[in-house]
């Protein structure tokens, strides 16, 4: 073979080699960087690193500032963070976001003044047209406003809304409303009281504007007209970039009062559409409230496919309340498990286990916990639940023995956030116990699988950053404490990032800012792991991203280059 030949070959065989190596250092040049911050990753070992690299919608790399920055291109988008805290996208386990589109609400959450309170009510009703209606349905209650802790009298709703209906709704024990609501509402001296609900009357047989009860909560929420298709969908984006910019990237979504497709619609539509800037998963809820109601749930329950969606929308089982009697409540004192209720709960479990489908059950007080444990290990007996990953939420009473039984059937625990608002009024109703409610530090001790969420948006708020303050300092929203089962700020963030994920089956993708997992990231505006523990409420984001994607950023915060 000639020499020619022979130098022919080999620098062919070097273009080949030069050209493959471009192909691998191409592919694995970043779309985007984050450099010079502190990225707290949440993994397995609680890394702290300065820099992490996206392509696509994931994470390809985290680790130091010059190990990061090779993988930058010419068209890689550069986040210098300025020594901001990073840490993953916080999920919420449970929580009721989908049905709050159905309202542009407005929202008490976090409020500690009536005074403001009231400002903000005005405010609301200069920028409404007469006749539209203004609603607050919860995330409330008079407790937290540390000025004058009181509601809203029928005369001073009238005076700052005499022409647009309003409703403010406390938790779900009453709701306050003007005349031109009881007037919208067709609610007048001779309208019959709900079941399970009052409508307050003076001592002339004169309306208050007070109802209470819960289910006088929810028959005046029944009321409050909904938006058309289009309003709806344009408020499900607002909902979205409001959740976005608390820091919220992903929930897990169970369902309530009074929904059914037309709530789903615009999370689908968007989700379908590449614009759903957040992670909706859901459980399907029925609440059945009679047997006959549970025959038709059992005729459904095999027909339910869990798992057709995608990574942004996406069902995943079934919950929340199993059975409407069978519920218990956090402000009441005790629960009767009574034995055809319990039965009832019994036939939808069973049918559930059949179907290998998870399934989220509300219990809080001990009866209940035990009650609904009794019945699983049952079922257990015959059809093995371990590995379905069957859920409680709430707990506020579980203790060490109720932890057990719940490791040996590989059951998760949610918990939740509610004395944010309802901590004075459980310390009224449980005494002492409430002190121990929800027990925080019990249930990470035990080392069951267990998160942290909210259950907004009605019984409590919906920033996660209040949660995540109230878990470490156990201050209900107004600053009084009322919680001693606090846990460390490191381990609030693990349940309401990493261990949440479980709760979506998610965990091989969320949760954590590692390789191969999706880029759901917060900036922070101060240091979460630094900040004086009472400051953790006040924590913002600056910057929020879903799947390498900036879908939320400050007016003022760090620049890209």
């Amino acid at each position: 073979m000639s020499m020619h030949r022979i130098a022919g070959r080999a620098l062919w065989a070097l273009a080949l080699f030069l050209f493959s190596v471009a192909g691998v250092l191409a592919a694995e040049q970043a779309d985007t960087i984050l450099v010079n911050g502190k990225i707290v990753t949440v993994d397995a070992r609680f890394t702290i690193v300065q820099a992490a690299a996206i392509k696509g919608q994931r994470f390809i790399a985290v680790g130091k500032n010059a190990d990061i920055r090779k993988l930058a291109g010419k068209e890689t988008k550069v986040i210098d963070l300025k020594g901001h805290t990073v840490i993953p996208g916080l999920i919420d386990n449970h929580a009721h976001f989908i049905r709050a589109a159905e309202h542009d609400e407005l929202r008490f959450d976090g409020v500690t003044s009536r005074k403001q309170a009231l400002k903000m009510l005005a405010d609301r009703v200069k920028a409404s047209r007469p006749g539209e209606w203004i609603a607050t349905l919860g995330g409330w209650s008079e407790e937290q406003f540390n000025d004058d802790p009181r509601g809203f009298p029928l005369a001073e709703l009238d005076k700052i809304a005499p022409d647009n209906p309003v409703v403010i709704q406390a938790v779900y024990r009453h709701s306050y409303l003007n005349t031109a609501a009881l007037k919208a509402a067709k609610i007048d001296e001779s309208t019959p009281d709900p079941k399970g609900g009052k409508i307050e009357k003076d001592a002339n047989g004169k309306l208050t504007g007070l109802i209470n009860g819960a289910g006088g909560v929810a028959f005046v929420a029944a009321k409050i007209p909904l938006f058309d298709k289009e309003d709806w969908l344009a408020n499900t984006r607002k909902l979205v970039t409001t959740l976005n910019s608390m820091g919220i990237t992903a929930w897990l979504d169970a369902g309530g009062r009074g929904m059914g497709d037309k709530h789903y619609e615009p999370f689908k539509y968007l989700a379908d559409h590449g614009e759903l800037n957040i992670r909706a998963f859901y459980t399907t809820i029925r609440q059945p409230g009679t047997p006959a109601q549970v025959d038709k749930v059992l005729a459904e329950i095999p027909t339910l496919k869990p798992f057709q969606g995608n990574d942004y929308f996406e069902n995943v089982g079934y919950g929340e309340s199993v059975y409407g009697p069978a519920t218990s409540r956090l402000l009441s004192k005790e629960f009767d498990p009574k034995p055809e209720n319990m039965k009832e709960v019994h036939r939808i479990a069973q049918a559930l286990a059949d179907r290998g489908l998870f399934l989220n059950a509300h219990a809080e007080l001990t009866a209940a916990i035990d009650g609904f444990l009794d019945i699983f290990e049952d079922i257990n007996k015959v059809k093995p639940i371990k590995g379905l990953r069957w859920t409680f939420s709430h707990l506020d009473q579980v203790d060490e023995t109720e932890l057990g039984r719940m490791k040996k059937l590989d059951m998760y625990a949610e918990i939740h956030s509610r004395p944010l608002i309802q901590g004075a009024l459980m310390h009224k109703v449980h005494g002492d116990r409430a002190w121990d409610m929800p027990p925080f530090r019990r249930v990470q001790d035990s080392g069951i699988h267990w998160g942290l969420g909210s259950d907004a948006t009605a019984v409590t708020t919906s920033d996660p950053f209040n949660t995540l303050w109230f878990a470490v300092t156990g201050k209900m929203i107004g600053g009084k404490k009322v919680n001693r089962q606090t846990i460390t700020r490191e381990e609030a963030l693990i349940a309401h990032t990493r261990s949440n994920a479980y709760f979506l089956f998610q965990e091989s993708n969320l949760g954590s800012i590692q390789d191969g997992k999706y880029a759901d990231l917060l900036v922070l505006d101060r240091d979460y792991l630094k900040v004086p523990a009472d400051q953790i409420k006040d924590i913002k984001p600056i910057i929020t991203m879903v799947g390498g994607k900036i879908v939320y950023e400050a007016k003022s915060n760090t620049k890209g280059k």
